[in-house]
Formats: C-alpha cells, sequence, structure tokens
C-alpha cells in the first residue's frame, strides 16, 4: 500500500522506524547497519525528512541522533498511516473484542524496534484470556495483512524491548 505512495524504500523504512513508536530514535551509521543500506542512501533521507520537520535531530557526544518530532502537525496521522501499513490498528481491534480481561497488550521483536520483517509479535497480558479465541483471530489477521501474527500470552514485562499499544491502567491505546 504505502509502497505506492512512497516510492523509496530507504524513506519507508526510515518513517516505520521512527513512527511505529515516538520513542524510537537511531543515528547514520546504527541505521545504516539496521537496514543494510548505504549511509549515503541513509544520511539523504535523514537529511530531507529533518528539513520537512519530520525528524529531530540531537547531538550525543559526537553522533547526531534523529527521532520523530511529534510536535510537527503531520505527527499523528503520519503515526497511524504507518499502523495501518503495518497493521497494528487491525490486530488491536481483533484482540480487543471479546478477548477476555486484557491488562496490556505490546508489540514486541522487530515491529517494535521500527522494522517491517512481516512477522507481528504482540504480547497479551490479563486474566481469563480466551486464548483459543484469540489465536483464531491472529489467523485470521495473519490472512486479512499477509503477514504473520504471533500472539504470546505468558512473559514478565521487563524481558522484552516492547511498546505499549493498550493498558487497561490507563485505559488508552497508543495513537
Amino acid at each position: 500500500m504505502l509502497e505506492t505512495l512512497i516510492t523509496s524504500k530507504t524513506r519507508l523504512k526510515l518513517l516505520i522506524k521512527f513512527f511505529v513508536s515516538a520513542s524510537n530514535q537511531g543515528h547514520l551509521r546504527g541505521l545504516a547497519e539496521e537496514f543494510q543500506e548505504s549511509t549515503n542512501a541513509i544520511r539523504k533521507e535523514l537529511n530531507q525528512l529533518s528539513e520537512a520537520g519530520y525528524l529531530e535531530k540531537k547531538t550525543d557526544k559526537n553522533k547526531i541522533l534523529y527521532r520523530a518530532n511529534s510536535k510537527h502537525s503531520l505527527f499523528k496521522p503520519l503515526q497511524q498511516l504507518i499502523h495501518t501499513h503495518l497493521g497494528i490498528d487491525h490486530v488491536l481491534e481483533y484482540i480487543l473484542t471479546k478477548a477476555g480481561d486484557v491488562q496490556e497488550i505490546s508489540l514486541l521483536g522487530d515491529y517494535a524496534k521500527g522494522l517491517d520483517s512481516g512477522r507481528i509479535d504482540v504480547l497479551i497480558l490479563g486474566k481469563d484470556i480466551n486464548q483459543a479465541y484469540l489465536l483464531q483471530l491472529a489467523d485470521k489477521a495473519s490472512e486479512k495483512l499477509n503477514k504473520e501474527v504471533c500472539l504470546n500470552f505468558i512473559g514478565t514485562k521487563e524481558n522484552f524491548q516492547r511498546i505499549i499499544l493498550y493498558s487497561a491502567k490507563t485505559a488508552t491505546t497508543i495513537d
């Protein structure tokens, strides 16, 4: 979907990295290694996104760190577009309907790092969760999204790099 609108694969990777979660950040060489791209291609896109105001720059020691500019007027719409592209909004919708007493839903793995690997790992914590129902929904979501959706029901929150998509404590989902 987004590939037809954003023809630069490098730019799309950067948008996914920074807009899947506002807390994601990276520096030139790290991003080049992560995406297995040349530093010149990454630098060009980082400069263009920074000049347009979509990314913020911050110097840390002798590295320039980049992150999404959450104050930009298009931050929320871009983040929503990225979530829709990745299928995160569908996964949340499926889980929150008839799933049981869900306390928290977190995104794990590559997607939590801002990488579109085709596999969406989700941690669902709560009481009396209807696992059989959720596993059926995961299969349906996988078909609809053409991505593998893997659900985890066990784990301590501290063991994972994660993005909290929903928390019953705050009764909100990420925007």
